[in-house]
């Protein structure tokens, strides 16, 4: 018989899920039509159906809407033990690597699976300096939760800091090889680590 926490708790999140989803929706819908300038927490809430106050359950304000999809990230990490690694990585950087590569195309992969989402955001990026400053501030957090990983499956805490920081250079140098396509982004990332981990 199924626990009934865990179905109250499942049908919980399952709810939060769609609110945060009709919120992302809602926003970037908004940010296409109007420009991001000219949308406010309020007609995100509005749009989305939901009070400010709820709004603010789940984002501090209009960027981090802007930054949804880097969710992805938390579920890339919590399925990272599916990833295959090379054990003991220890302070071997060609293992390291071989890891974060498997991990930043699986990243990538989530990303672009909603091409025109990632196109938007990019589009957003772009045109808005202080979306392009909080981009700098959540790539020092990628690089943080990479260096992580890398440590829970036994690397050392230089090599894993390494092999992080290489692997974000090769996520930027597939952005700009593949001309931040999204069909493209997946095999140019791809190919950027090879150059460095055939």
């Amino acid at each position: 018989m199924p626990d009934p926490d865990r179905v109250q708790r499942s049908l919980r999140e399952r709810k939060q899920q769609r609110v945060r989803d009709a919120i992302v929706e809602a926003a970037h819908a908004l940010f296409g039509e109007r420009g991001f300038d000219h949308v406010t927490v309020t007609d995100i809430a509005d749009r989305a159906e939901v009070g400010r106050s709820t709004f603010f359950r789940y984002f501090g304000d209009k960027q981090e809407v802007a930054f949804a999809g880097s969710g992805v990230l938390e579920e890339v990490m919590a399925t990272a033990d599916e990833i295959p690694v090379e054990a003991p990585i220890g302070d071997s950087l060609p293992k390291a690597l071989n890891y974060v590569r498997a991990a930043v195309v699986s990243f990538v992969e989530a990303l672009t699976e909603q091409p025109a989402g990632y196109a938007l955001h990019e589009e957003l990026v772009a045109r808005h300096p202080e979306l392009h400053a909080r981009r700098l501030m959540k790539q020092r957090s990628y690089a943080g939760a990479l260096t992580e990983l890398l440590m829970r499956q036994g690397a050392g805490r230089e090599t894993a800091t390494l092999a992080a920081e290489l692997g974000l250079a090769c996520y930027y140098a597939g952005q700009s090889a593949g001309g931040n396509d999204p069909a493209r982004l997946v095999a140019a990332v791809d190919a950027a680590f090879a150059r460095i981990c055939p």
